[in-house]
This record gives C-alpha cells, structure tokens and sequence, in this order.
C-alpha cells in the first residue's frame, strides 16, 4: 500500500472509530466552529498566519506566499511531531483532513506517511464531511423514539441521564447543546456550540444507535437555545410514542433549585433571564419576580414562575406537538431521590422496550 492513502467520504465514515487519531489541520477557529467527532486540531497554519498567507495571495502574488506559508507548515508540522505523535509505533494510523482535502492536510499527510505512518488523508475534507451530515439529518432517522414529557422540573433531564447510566439508547438534546431548553436555561461557563458542532454531535449519537432498540429522548421545542433541532429529527420526535412523568409542585420546585443553583448566587444574572418574560407578563408582573429574587425568596419565585408561566405554556403546545400525548403513558415520581429516578427507568427499560 502506498501512503497516504487517500479514502473519500464513505470509505472514511465506515471506519472512522478505527483510527488511531483524526486530525484537523486547519486553523483553530475553523476547529471550533466544527470538526469530526474525536479529532484533535494540529493545524498547520494557526488564525494569524492563514490571514498573513492569505493576504500575501492577494496583495503580493502566489509564489511569494508559497514561499513564506511552505516554512510555517514545514515548522507547525515539526513541532507536532515533536510535541504530540514522537512516541507514536510504527503502526500509529491516523487520518487527517483540511477544508477541502488539499494543500495543508496534503502536506501533513505526505511527511507523516514519509516518516512510514500508514496514514490516511480525507478526499474532500471537511467539506464532504459536512454533505454527509446535512444528507443525514434531512432524512428522517429509522429509530423507535419514546419520548418523555413533563411540565418544567418534572425530572425529564435527570431521567434520562439515568436511563444513559442503565444502558438504555438516549438521545440527550439539551446535553449536546449545552442548554436546559428554557429562557432561564443557559448553562454558566457553557457556551452553547455551534449550529453546525451541533448538528454533528447530533448525527454522531444516531449512528450508534441500534434500530431495533428503543430510543429515549425529552419532548423539546424545535429550538434548544439558541440552537435548532433538525427538523427531520423533530418530526419523527413528534409522531413518536409518549411516556408522561409528573411530579408534585413541590418537589419540582425543590428539584429546580438543585438545577438552577447558579441564579441563588447571582440573582441579578437571573433578573436579566427574567426580563425576557415583560413581552408575555407585563412590566408589573416581573417586577414582582425580580423583587423576590433580589430577596432571596427563591422557592416563592419558582413556584410562581412554574404555576404562572411555565406550566400553562407546556400546556398551550404539548398536546399540538406531539400528536400521541393523548395515549400517553403516565409515570409519578414519587421524590426527586436517586433511588426514586432509578426505580423510574428500570421501570421504562422493562415496560417500554418492545414494540
């Protein structure tokens, strides 16, 4: 075999676990925007310096700019060597990729395989990656959804993160997206991703599910944050099977204030959140709210936020969105303990995993 081998988009996609490492080569903030899942950035050429070549293109010509971007690679690629793959055996495989599949995962791509790597370069970088992707999501996934719904604070979300730990398939929306769904649902020192990372961790977690099991996933909006939800995925959601968990007002209100612990500390932080809501309540009404919070009456304030604004909410669009609720079945928490979450999703493994 000579090397690098060069594996389009499918042949990469059907072995992409098999790798040894996945290697981005571009720029960091190209990295950040999005990225195949599991790869490192070792870009050859940082933010600052893909402008500087980039500039000389247009201002000084190409050969100049092949000159001065050829010994920037040459010295960020030696320095990844040195500093990242130097220990790695001969059998290290790695499969590495820019842009497009071109110049800069090209050159990587031809020093590792002359060191003797058996390295892989994608055709077509991440561009193709990201065709593959959009294709994924516009189609409808062939999964058996159950999806729990529950008023705000009902334990939806640690339900399902216990259900994860029991080995059932779950399908953790807000997670990915770094969001609890709500306006007061931002996570602190959690910025949300990127629409595209998102839609990518998204297609990464379908992949691995097996059809033949059920997939467990919360009765979301359409948007999570800032971030929206595919709406092939969505669709299929809304069709699917409901389970209904309820909770008692005050055990929520008990569980929101485990959740939401972030605003007992910052309460001016939680009435800015807050003055999102003048639109539907009135200046009045959030008034009020954002006295309690400054107060430190925070069980008072959640509960008027759970009896005035969210639950009537979940209310107007649970039974428009989700064409089963009607069939739903139900599930009482009995606490918000971990033995009561526990109970909960043995019970929806052994109830809910056929047909």
């Amino acid at each position: 075999m000579k090397y690098p081998e060069i594996l389009g988009i499918d042949e990469v996609l059907s072995q992409l676990d098999t790798f040894d490492a996945i290697i981005d080569a571009r720029s960091p903030c190209e990295f950040a925007l999005d990225h195949l899942p599991g790869a490192i950035n070792a870009p050859v050429l940082d933010d600052e310096q893909r402008i500087r070549v980039g500039t000389m293109y247009k201002q000084t010509g190409s050969f100049e700019a092949k000159k001065t971007g050829a010994a920037l690679v040459a010295k960020n690629i030696a320095h990844h060597i040195e500093t990242l793959w130097i220990d790695n055996p001969r059998e290290w495989r790695p499969l590495i990729y820019c842009w497009r599949g071109g110049n800069r995962s090209g050159a990587m791509a031809h020093i590792l395989a002359k060191i003797g790597w058996p390295v892989v370069q994608l055709e077509g970088g991440y561009k193709a990656f990201r065709q593959q992707v959009n294709t994924a999501l516009e189609q409808a996934p062939a999964l058996r959804f159950k999806v729990i719904c529950g008023t705000t604070g009902s334990g939806k979300s640690r339900l399902l993160e216990v259900l994860a730990s029991q080995g059932a398939q779950v399908l953790d929306l807000e997670r990915l997206a770094a969001h609890r769904g709500s306006v007061l649902g931002h996570l602190p020192n959690a910025p949300q991703p990127s629409q595209k990372a998102f839609e990518t961790l998204v297609w990464d977690v379908l992949r691995r599910f097996d059809p033949a099991r059920p997939v467990f996933v919360e009765s979301e909006s359409k948007k999570v944050g800032n971030l929206r939800v595919p709406a092939a995925l969505m669709d299929t959601m809304r069709a699917a099977d409901c389970i209904t968990l309820s909770l008692s007002v005050p055990n929520r209100v008990r569980l929101l204030m485990e959740d939401y612990e972030h605003f007992l500390v910052s309460p001016d932080t939680l009435n800015g959140q807050l003055a999102h809501l003048t639109q539907l309540h009135g200046r009045e009404q959030i008034a009020q709210w954002q006295a309690l919070s400054q107060a430190g009456q925070m069980p008072q304030l959640v509960e008027q936020l759970l009896v005035q604004h969210y639950d009537p909410a979940y209310l107007r669009s649970i039974d428009r969105n989700f064409t089963q609720y009607a069939q739903a079945g139900a599930l009482a928490l009995d606490d918000i303990d971990a033995a009561s979450f526990a109970a909960a999703a043995q019970w929806l493994i052994a109830n809910h995993s056929g047909a």
